[in-house]
């Protein structure tokens, strides 16, 4: 069978087809492409059959298969997101809507910062580094050689305060 000897590698899909399409299908969850999965799985078994080593054929065959369902996966997801990110492209409308909008929200992005000077200085950090620079928690803490407790509690003052201070209205 190592050799790739055709008959014996159709014993094998006979053997273990059900096997490898409960596998890709665990993951992908679509009969259609899991269907495809497997035959795809089995394509790579073949190849691959030179650099098994005698240890736990199902086993070796499952993680091929589980693999290469995870990678179908990501490139669906990958798909998906060009996908949308064209869509979303698309409805830009006109060169001059789309100028419109940038003009409205360079202007929402000034008011802002100019709202975040207004904070008290010991919370515009955390509200800058977490919300505007999308730091964790850990990184702010790291730089402020503090605990993140402090950082939470930073955070957790700093939004009362807005909710206290500020109106929804005061950014539209």
């Amino acid at each position: 069978m190592l050799q790739g000897h055709d008959h014996a590698f159709r014993l094998l899909v006979e053997k273990y087809r059900n096997d490898v399409f409960r596998t890709v299908f665990a993951v992908l969850r679509d009969q259609k492409e899991a269907e495809d999965a497997a035959q795809e799985v089995f394509m790579k078994i073949y190849t691959s059959l030179p650099q098994y080593e005698n240890q736990g054929f199902k086993t070796w065959m499952t993680r091929i298969a589980v693999n290469h369902a995870i990678d179908v996966k990501r490139k669906q997801a990958r798909l998906r997101e060009e996908v949308v990110e064209a869509l979303e492209q698309g409805t830009i409308g006109t060169p001059r809507d789309s100028v419109e909008n940038e003009i409205i929200e360079q202007d929402q992005r000034r008011l802002v910062r100019k709202r975040l000077n207004e904070l008290p200085e010991n919370y515009r950090d955390v509200i800058y580094g977490f919300y505007i620079a999308e730091k964790s928690y850990q990184q702010m803490a790291d730089e402020q050689q503090v605990q993140v407790k402090t950082i939470e509690t930073k955070l957790y003052r700093a939004r009362n305060w807005m909710k206290k201070n500020w109106k929804e209205d005061d950014f539209s």
